[in-house]
């Protein structure tokens, strides 16, 4: 059963959500990321304080994350895409691969305790912003993208990731990306369309895997996606992602990376930190 919450402190973690929306909206604009870094930290603490059982929390956390992610990321896509920065191509040959990795992604995620997709999360967000915060021009894979096959299995691993950890998983596929030499602002483009697909099946997958634990979630939940924090953070995320959109073909690609390490590295801390306090 969850805990009765005062009228003061709802009101408090309404602003809390409508603020991560802003947050949320920016990143997805300015690094081709969905903001789910910023999501799920921020839905953790409110699903804490309203009492969500730890061993459905962090679930419900990451499918509610996907939800919110969907339409910021299209928005922010429409916005690289209007300036001619998405590379279309690279869409076209991940979409399949990332959709049946994030189906496999909620199918296991459904199955493991709270905490395990904490460590995910710290490992993958820690890799990411390591790389990206180093910069390094000669840590490169190849200096041209590798063929299908290849393509195929980076696109199920994004997919797989992003199911985990409640990303769109745009952050990831931007270091891949940077990997092969991609420009930064390329890269960053190319990523919030990926940002705005694989998420739709994950949502589905975390909707029914959460059904039959609805007495242990908030009201207006559809299984573990939580609508009213859909309700509060999508439409301020999807009317700030242009604005971040723009100001990042304002940017150096030293700039860029940086905030994107600095961001990522934060994140990860957080996590670390509620894993080690249990």
């Amino acid at each position: 059963m969850l805990s009765s919450v005062p009228w003061s402190e709802l009101a408090y973690l309404t602003l809390a959500l409508l603020a991560g929306g802003v947050v949320t909206g920016l990143l997805a604009g300015l690094l081709g990321v969905g903001g789910g870094a910023v999501i799920v930290p921020v839905l953790y603490e409110v699903f804490r304080i309203i009492g969500v059982p730890e061993d459905v929390r962090m679930q419900l956390c990451v499918g509610t994350s996907l939800a919110i992610i969907v339409p910021t990321s299209l928005l922010s896509y429409r916005a690289h895409k209007a300036r001619g920065a998405v590379m279309q191509g690279v869409l076209k040959i991940w979409s399949l691969p990332a959709i049946l990795g994030i189906i496999v992604g909620s199918a296991i995620a459904a199955f493991l305790d709270g905490w395990i997709l904490q460590a995910a999360f710290v490992v993958i967000a820690s890799l990411m912003g390591i790389k990206a915060l180093l910069g390094r021009a000669d840590w490169h894979l190849g200096t041209q993208l590798p063929g299908r096959t290849a393509m195929w299995g980076y696109g199920f691993f994004i997919g797989l990731a992003a199911s985990l950890i409640g990303i769109s998983g745009g952050g990831i596929s931007s270091i891949i990306l940077g990997l092969y030499g991609v420009p930064i602002h390329a890269a960053v483009a190319t990523s919030a369309g990926i940002g705005m697909l694989i998420p739709i099946p994950g949502i589905i997958g975390y909707a029914i895997a959460g059904w039959p634990h609805l007495p242990e979630l908030p009201p207006l939940s559809l299984g573990y996606v939580s609508l009213l924090g859909f309700a509060c953070m999508a439409p301020v995320s999807a009317v700030t992602a242009p604005l971040g959109a723009r100001i990042a073909h304002r940017l150096s690609r030293r700039t860029l990376e940086m905030g994107f390490g600095l961001f990522l590295l934060i994140m990860a801390l957080r996590f670390l930190v509620a894993i080690i306090l249990g």
